[in-house]
């Protein structure tokens, strides 16, 4: 079977493991393409007339583990960011709606964050704002409304059901991780035989492009992790299993 003439048409699936607490962190079976390449450089001891290459040494072994995929999880985003993982949130909502037969009183579904509400009138969007009072969901325009009772609110909305935010801040960097690959290589006789990799130590690198589109292909992000070597100097094992 060592001998054996090999290829691969088949995806990595990976499980990323934490490298601190050796606990598994994310199961990235979604993947379109997985890429390992290792790396190193050689340099040279020269002499001698027309200045040969006498001795070669090599270093700074290394590498990198590329995954390109479509799907795309909260889990994936924070492995990538080293963001942390909260279940709360707030961002702007903006409605369309109409005060009550007055032109005063305007209802919203949700009870506003403090201090975030602006109204304007209908056909005037992002223009004068409207003064108000505000007790609970219940706004009461200062000066009733004339002729359309139409307006415009913005407002923060704060939601704690439901919920996974990731907050990335300019401190965030993503953990080391163990990953652990799997899958299957064919031979030319035509044994599909289980193959396995293992990166002793991952370090993600910190470079996320989101990108959302109405035509074309479904989004796709790419994943670049730098290949180091942990304690034992182990940077990457390579298993081909005969069955």
């Amino acid at each position: 079977m060592n001998n054996s003439n090999m290829t691969n048409r088949e995806v990595c699936d990976l499980i990323f493991v934490d490298y601190t607490t050796k606990k598994p962190f994310l199961n990235l079976d979604f993947a379109n393409v997985s890429t390992t390449e290792l790396t190193g450089e050689s340099v040279f001891a020269y002499g001698g007339k027309g200045h040969p290459k006498r001795v070669q040494f090599a270093g700074e072994r290394g590498g990198t583990m590329t995954i390109e995929t479509q799907i795309q999880t909260v889990k994936l985003w924070q492995l990538i960011s080293g963001g942390e993982l909260s279940n709360s949130a707030k961002f702007i909502t903006r409605i369309e709606t109409a005060a009550d037969e007055a032109g005063t009183s305007i209802t919203l579904e949700d009870t506003p964050v403090a201090g975030s509400v602006v109204v304007y009138a209908d056909g005037d969007d992002c223009g004068t704002e409207l003064e108000y009072e505000i007790s609970g969901k219940t706004i009461t325009l200062t000066t009733a409304l004339t002729g359309s009772k139409k307006v415009i609110v913005y407002y923060m909305k704060e939601v704690s059901s439901g919920v996974s935010r990731i907050n990335i801040k300019s401190t965030s960097f993503p953990k080391n991780f163990i990953v652990y690959g799997d899958t299957v290589m064919k031979t030319d006789d035509d044994e599909v035989l289980p193959y396995k990799l293992t990166a002793y130590k991952v370090a993600p690198q910190s470079n996320m492009s989101l990108s959302f589109s109405n035509s074309g292909d479904p989004g796709s992000i790419t994943i670049t992790c730098d290949l180091m070597a942990d304690s034992d100097d182990n940077i990457l094992d390579l298993v081909l299993i005969e069955e």
